[in-house]
């Protein structure tokens, strides 16, 4: 397996609610997991993620959302699938799906997104 240079770790309050959310409504893959730490190694094509559930001495002093400030882009080849997969599972949706157009530099990249919050308040744009 080849490893991205740059792969985000996210501390979770519970690890088996976050594996639902990123496997059952993102559509990520497990790669490995260790379950004696908590921890998951997922994939979804190119982005890689890894999930660590906070150990219990930390839990009181997360607060939530975490990750308060940062917003993450996941490029999917389907949105559209992805957007009714959360309809289905009624999975709240942050910002509905909608075309989006941005300027860079002299040219512009038209998307399609929509924006959901994690169980644990990880903000995520989804595009595709």
């Amino acid at each position: 397996m080849k490893y991205n240079d740059l792969i985000p770790e996210f501390m979770v309050a519970d690890i088996e609610r976050s594996k639902d959310f990123y496997m059952n409504v993102l559509g990520f893959q497990l790669e490995y997991e260790r379950p004696e730490d908590k921890f998951l190694f997922l994939s979804l094509g190119d982005a890689q993620l890894m999930l660590e559930e906070a150990p219990e001495t930390e839990k009181k002093s997360l607060t939530y959302p975490l990750g308060q400030g940062a917003n993450f882009s996941l490029g999917v080849n389907d949105v559209e699938e992805v957007y009714n997969r959360c309809q289905i599972t009624n999975y709240p949706i942050k910002r509905d799906l909608e075309i989006r157009k941005f300027r860079v530099n002299d040219s512009y990249v038209v998307d399609k997104e929509f924006a959901l919050i994690d169980p644990d308040g990880y903000y995520w744009r989804v595009t595709g």
